[in-house]
C-alpha cells in the first residue's frame, strides 16, 4: 500500500494554496485525469488546500484531488490516496472489481438521504478523533458547512485523522443541512460497537443444512425466475423463491436504475457490495430505495460483504492467525447491519468475499477457516443466511474439505470460460447442492447491453439469492 507524506496541520491564513482544475494529464481519458493543483510556480510541491462549501482541507503530498461536478463519470475508489468533491454522477465509470482500502477523503453536500455517523461542529475539527472502526470508514455531517463527509482508511485510522484534523471552515458558509441527516450529536467518532456482547434473543438462526440437502421451501419449487412483464415487474413469488437460475453480473458500484433497467432483459441476477474494510469503490447509488427499485425490475441479488481478507492474501487489510475468529463474528454483525438498513430482511443470504490466497501456506489456511467458521455461526445467529464467494482453488476448496461450519451457499471464481456451476475440477458437484452454486466464469470486462456500457465479471447462478 501506498503510503502518503503527511503535513503539520496550519491554520487560517497560513494556508499557501487552492485548488484550479486546469490542465489534463496526456494520455489518460477525461475520467482517470486528476485535477491539477496550483501551488507556488504552479508546482504540485508544497502546502495545498482544497476548498469546498466554505471547508478547506489540506491535501497530503502524493493525493489526487478530483471535482465530481466536473468530472461526473469519476469512480470513488477508496484503493487510491484522493480528496472527491462533490456528488458523483449517476453512472460512475468503475472497474469491475476493487478489494481493498487506503487514506481517501469524500466531501459532498449534506442531505443525501443516508445518515452520518457523527455530527461534528467546526470549532472541533482540529481535536477529532476517528476511531477503529469494523469497516474502516467514518461518515461525519459538518453542518456549518452544509457537507457531509466519509473518510476511509487502510490500516491505521491516525492517518486519516490528522487529514481531517486539518481541516478549517472559512469565511462563507451556505446553510445547514436538513435535519435528518444528524442521527446524534458528537464532536468525535464514537467508539465501535460492543461485537462480543451476547446474541439477540429476538431471532431464530437460520437452519444448517448439510452438502446435497435442501430445505422443504425448496421442494417441488418451480425451476427458473420468470421473465419480468411489460410494466417491469414481476409477481411476488417468483422474487421470495431462496434461489434462482439463470445469468448475472457484477460491478464495483451499484449502477444506476436507468443502467438496470437498460441490462434487465440480459441479465436476471445483479451483485451488489454492502459494506467491509475491503470495499474498494463507493456505492452512491446503493439505497433501499435502489434495492427495492431493482427486485421491482426482477433482479434477484447477492449482498455481499468484503471484510478482512487472508493473512496470505495480496490486500492491505487482513486478519491475523490470532484475530481469525474474532473478526470473522465482528464481520458478521456488521454484514447484517449493512443489510437490514439496505430492507434485506433476516434469513437471506450474505455472501463473504473472500480473495484469492496461497492455500499452500498451512497456518494461512488455518486462520481463513477459523474466520470463515466463526462467520457462519454468528451470521446465522443474526438471522442470515451465511454464504462464502472465493477462488474455486483456494477458499471454496479449503471449505469444502474441512470439518467446520459450512456456509449455507457458495459463489466460486474460475475464469475458465465455462458458464456451468457443475463440473468444476476444485468443487465436487455434491458439494453445496442443489441450488447453492454461483459461478464467476469470467473476470473483468466489458459488456454493452441495452446501449449502455459496463466493466463487469460474468456470473452462472444456480444459487441462494435475495
Amino acid at each position: 500500500m501506498r503510503r502518503a507524506v503527511l503535513f503539520s496541520v496550519f491554520s487560517g491564513g497560513a494556508v499557501a494554496a487552492a485548488l484550479a482544475v486546469a490542465g489534463t494529464v496526456p494520455g489518460r481519458p477525461a475520467s482517470h485525469r486528476p485535477a491539477a493543483l496550483s501551488g507556488p510556480a504552479g508546482s504540485l510541491e508544497g502546502p495545498r488546500v482544497v476548498e469546498y462549501r466554505g471547508l478547506r482541507v489540506p491535501v497530503p503530498a502524493g493525493w489526487e484531488v478530483h471535482r465530481l461536478d466536473r468530472d461526473p463519470a469519476r469512480c470513488v475508489r477508496y484503493d487510491r490516496h484522493a480528496v472527491y468533491l462533490g456528488r458523483p454522477g449517476p453512472q460512475p465509470d468503475c472497474p469491475a472489481r476493487v478489494v481493498g482500502r487506503t487514506e481517501a477523503v469524500h466531501i459532498e453536500p449534506a442531505g443525501d438521504g443516508r445518515a452520518a455517523r457523527t455530527v461534528v461542529r467546526g470549532d472541533k475539527l482540529a481535536s477529532l478523533v476517528v476511531a477503529p472502526t469494523v469497516d474502516h470508514e467514518t461518515r461525519l455531517a459538518l453542518p456549518e458547512a452544509g457537507v457531509t463527509i466519509t473518510g476511509v482508511y487502510g490500516s491505521d485510522p491516525g492517518r486519516l485523522q490528522r487529514v481531517l484534523r486539518g481541516a478549517r471552515l472559512s469565511a462563507s458558509r451556505p446553510a445547514a443541512p436538513p435535519r435528518s441527516d444528524v442521527r446524534r450529536m458528537a464532536t468525535t467518532t464514537p467508539e465501535a460497537p460492543d461485537q462480543s456482547a451476547p446474541l439477540a434473543e429476538s431471532t431464530p438462526p437460520v437452519p444448517d443444512t448439510p452438502f446435497g440437502q435442501s430445505t422443504p421451501s425448496e421442494a417441488g419449487a418451480a425451476d427458473g425466475a420468470g421473465a419480468a412483464p411489460g410494466n417491469g415487474t414481476v409477481p411476488d413469488q417468483a422474487l421470495e423463491r431462496p434461489w434462482v437460475r439463470g445469468k448475472g453480473f457484477d460491478t464495483c458500484t451499484a449502477p444506476s436504475l436507468a443502467t438496470m433497467k437498460a441490462w434487465r432483459p440480459s441479465f436476471k441476477v445483479t451483485n451488489i457490495y454492502i459494506g467491509g474494510a475491503a470495499r474498494g469503490c463507493a456505492q452512491p447509488n446503493l439505497t433501499a430505495s435502489w434495492v427495492r427499485q431493482v427486485r421491482r425490475m426482477g433482479y434477484r441479488i447477492t449482498p455481499t460483504y468484503v471484510g478482512l481478507q487472508a493473512p496470505c492474501g495480496s490486500r492491505p487489510q487482513r486478519f491475523t492467525a490470532k484475530s481469525a475468529a474474532s473478526e470473522g463474528a465482528r464481520s458478521a454483525v456488521d454484514a447484517a447491519r449493512k443489510a437490514r438498513a439496505l430492507g434485506i430482511p433476516d434469513g437471506r443470504p450474505i455472501y463473504f468475499d473472500m480473495e484469492a490466497y496461497n492455500h499452500k501456506k498451512s497456518a494461512c489456511k488455518a486462520a481463513v477457516l477459523r474466520f470463515v467458521d466463526r462467520w457462519v455461526d454468528r451470521l446465522q445467529a443474526e438471522g442470515y443466511q451465511p454464504c462464502l464467494y472465493s477462488s474455486a482453488k483456494s477458499g471454496i476448496r479449503d471449505v469444502g474439505r474441512a470439518q467446520i461450519s459450512r456456509p449455507s451457499c457458495v459463489w466460486f471464481a474460475n475464469w475458465d470460460g465455462r458458464a456451468d456451476v457443475y463440473g468444476d475440477p476444485f468443487l465436487p458437484d455434491h458439494w453445496w447442492a442443489p441450488h447453492r452454486r454461483i459461478k464467476q466464469y469470467r473476470g473483468a470486462h466489458k459488456e454493452r447491453h441495452g446501449g449502455v456500457r459496463l466493466n463487469i465479471d460474468s456470473n452462472i447462478v444456480d444459487g441462494r439469492v435475495y
